[in-house]
C-alpha cells in the first residue's frame, strides 16, 4: 500500500510543479505626459469612462452600471468588455471581463503643481496566450497605441 501513496504523492507534486511551468508572462506598459493644466482641469476632460472610444477611434457604450462608477461596465468596438475595477478622486482601473484574457489598466491625472500635472497612464496585462515569437512585437504594438492615445488624452486635457 506504501508505494500507491507514494506514486499519488509523486503525481500531485508533478501536477503542482506543471502548475507552476504555466504561470503568466506579466508585461507592465506605464506611460506617462506632462500636462500643461491644473490636475483638477485635466480630470475632467478625461475622466469619462467611454471617452476611451474617441482616444481609440472607435465606440463605446455604458452597458451596466454609472459611468465613473465602481463595477460599471463598458463594451468597446461593440465587442470588448471591460468593468471599473477600482477608482480614485483622480483615476479608475478597468479589467477586462473575459477570463481568457487577463489584463488591466488605469487611467490617472496626478497634480505636480497649482497649474500643471501629469497624464499616466498604465497597462498591466498576461501575454501566454500570444505565441512567443509575436510578444515583443506585441509589447511594441501595444506602446505604439497608447502614445497615440496619450496624445490624443493630453489634447483634450489642455483644449481650451
Amino acid at each position: 500500500m506504501k508505494p500507491i501513496v507514494s506514486l499519488a504523492a509523486c503525481a500531485a507534486a508533478l501536477s503542482l510543479a506543471g502548475s507552476a511551468q504555466a504561470a503568466g508572462d506579466y508585461v507592465s506598459i506605464v506611460q506617462e505626459t506632462a500636462l500643461a493644466v491644473p490636475a483638477e482641469t485635466a480630470w475632467a476632460k478625461v475622466k469619462g469612462y467611454c471617452l476611451i472610444g474617441p482616444w481609440l477611434k472607435t465606440t463605446c457604450e455604458i452597458t451596466s452600471g454609472k459611468d465613473g462608477e465602481l463595477g460599471a461596465v463598458r463594451k468597446i468596438a461593440g465587442r470588448i468588455e471591460e468593468v471599473i475595477v477600482a477608482v480614485t478622486p483622480m483615476s479608475y482601473t478597468y479589467a477586462d471581463v473575459d477570463p481568457k484574457i487577463a489584463y488591466h489598466g488605469t487611467v490617472e491625472i496626478r497634480p505636480v503643481s497649482k497649474t500643471s500635472s501629469k497624464l499616466v497612464y498604465s497597462l498591466f496585462f498576461d501575454q501566454t496566450t500570444v505565441p512567443a515569437e509575436q510578444r515583443d512585437a506585441n509589447k511594441t504594438r501595444r506602446q505604439q497605441m497608447f502614445a497615440g492615445v496619450m496624445a490624443t488624452m493630453k489634447g483634450m486635457a489642455e483644449a481650451k
